[in-house]
């Protein structure tokens, strides 16, 4: 099975109160403020509205086998990802596979957070995902990308070969 990615409008409901303790607290910034790497304020990227899947996820649904769905809210890929994983298997995603919104990367680098905290508080830039056979993943990724998302294959669900205690690996970071 290969995981499917579906990109997030931004923060959605994960992280306040890091970004805010980051960003009004720790940089002292003001929700006025323009920041560069976002093109507007802060809050105006702070209250960018929260993706809704529900649309093309049913769409999708309808016209093929979908073996699992993760909304990637509060807990980022290490608390959600593995709920939906059955005994014996393991996530290995490549955080290299999408491009991470400036605000992650942001928060990342002024917060000094590390990359491992990073992916368990916050989407990093994927608001949902949907675990389809290999099979069907081009067909998966056409019909989500038809209904405007943007798409792409993201990890892989994989036997347990080791005894790591990890059922999410993020190549690169945990």
């Amino acid at each position: 099975n290969k995981i499917i990615g579906l990109a997030s409008s931004g923060l959605h409901s994960n992280g306040y109160s890091l970004a805010r303790k980051i960003c009004l607290e720790e940089l002292n910034m003001s929700v006025d403020d323009n920041v560069k790497e976002f093109g507007c304020t802060l809050g105006e990227e702070l209250l960018r509205p929260t993706k809704i899947y529900v649309q093309p996820v049913l769409n999708t649904i309808r016209q093929h086998k979908i073996n699992g769905l993760i909304h990637n809210t509060g807990g980022g890929f290490l608390d959600n990802v593995p709920r939906i994983l059955p005994a014996g298997c393991k996530a290995i995603i490549d955080p290299e596979s999408w491009k991470v919104p400036p605000i992650f990367e942001f928060l990342e680098k002024n917060g000094n957070v590390s990359k491992e905290e990073m992916y368990r508080t916050f989407n990093m830039g994927i608001g949902m995902m949907a675990i389809v056979n290999d099979d069907l993943v081009d067909d998966v990724i056409q019909q989500f990308e038809a209904l405007g998302e943007q798409a792409s294959v993201i990890g892989e669900i994989a036997p347990i070969d080791d005894d790591d205690g990890k059922w999410v690996s993020l190549k690169g970071i945990v």
